[in-house]
């Protein structure tokens, strides 16, 4: 079977066999470079450096750039479920969102949370054959962490546009190696500390050219932040920047290098990439004698029936994850056939 050789060059040295990214991403070597330097800056010039706005700034427009998108419908912040709670505070009162069974938590407890919103569920697979006249929104993740199943977004969007209901796309476990298109949703909202390789603290939401009947009470909301420091807010800044949230400097200084490794590469190279690894080792696993949950053309391998092998896969320097019951394995830029062929050895050596 041929090789596949990872991506990234120089950037990435695990010294394990690591198949974990849908946990959490490897920080490419110059996002570490970038984040010490800006460590030893704040020896001198505090927590927010020299230059607080500009890393911010930067990886706005990587992430645009990435998602197709201008910069000016992107907000940035610290976790998705400060954008998700920002969208569900701008929805009226007596609103219908619906969401898949089993959706993950930071993207569905914000509107359970909202008093006055009617939360309601639906297999992901009917997702798109669920949404009513009444449906105010429909929220749902590009890619299951559970499982690796790619939603139907096409779909989904046709039948929102239908009923005219709204959509927000949780792009978490997809920006990075799924290709898609932040225009095609009215709302995305984006962890980047998977795919995209950058450190926690760091997210993304991109809003339609409508916005939200919201604005997020910090300073950096302010046209001018500067001027925006004490009473209320007079002018909110132009564009999705009046949805910021006051920023984690380190995260955005060495995000702004991730997100341009990733441009540089293509997220079409990486998809190549990704899936091909990830077919192998479903062909591979069968092989042995197991049957992934069916995610087809997904970066995401969920076998049950493994869960029992974790502690010999960590033994062995493998990291990888169990879910609900059965191994998860995702496969990035970083990985290579030589880490598919060593997880299916070490499995292999348990039937014996």
């Amino acid at each position: 079977m041929q090789r596949i050789e990872p991506l990234g060059g120089d950037e990435f040295a695990p010294l394990t066999t690591f198949l974990n990214t849908a946990s959490s991403g490897l920080l490419p070597a110059r996002s570490a470079a970038a984040l010490r330097a800006a460590v030893d800056e704040s020896v001198s010039y505090g927590t927010m450096g020299q230059d607080y706005f500009g890393p911010a700034a930067a990886s706005r427009a990587a992430f645009a750039r990435l998602m197709d998108v201008a910069p000016e419908r992107v907000a940035i912040g610290g976790a998705v479920a400060v954008h998700a709670a920002l969208i569900a505070g701008s929805l009226p009162d007596g609103a219908e969102v619906l969401v898949p069974d089993g959706e993950f938590s930071s993207l569905v407890n914000p509107f359970a949370a909202r008093s006055g919103i009617k939360l309601r569920t639906a297999p992901l697979a009917e997702l798109a054959d669920a949404v009513r006249p009444g449906t105010a929104l429909v929220a749902f993740s590009a890619v299951q962490a559970l499982d690796g199943r790619i939603a139907d977004m096409a779909a989904i969007r046709a039948a929102a546009a239908a009923h005219g209901a709204r959509t927000l796309l949780d792009a978490t476990q997809a920006a990075g190696w799924l290709p898609l298109r932040g225009g095609d949703f009215d709302y995305v909202v984006c962890g980047a500390f998977k795919w995209l390789l950058c450190p926690r603290g760091a997210s993304f939401l991109v809003c339609g050219d409508d916005g939200l009947d919201a604005l997020h009470a910090g300073w950096v909301a302010g046209a001018d932040p500067y001027e925006s420091n004490y009473g209320p807010i007079r002018e909110p800044a132009a564009g999705a920047r009046r949805y910021d949230e006051p920023h984690a400097h380190y995260s955005y200084v060495a995000a702004a290098r991730s997100l341009d490794l990733l441009n540089e590469i293509g997220i079409e190279t990486v998809y190549a990439h990704n899936t091909a690894l990830a077919d192998r080792y479903r062909e591979g696993i069968a092989a042995l004698g197991h049957t992934p949950l069916p995610a087809p053309g997904s970066a995401i391998v969920s076998v049950p029936g493994l869960a029992d092998a974790a502690d010999r896969l960590a033994a062995a320097g493998v990291r990888i994850a169990v879910r609900a019951g059965s191994l998860r394995a995702a496969f990035h830029l970083y990985n290579s056939s030589d880490d598919v062929d060593r997880l299916l050895e070490v499995l292999g050596e348990g039937r014996r």
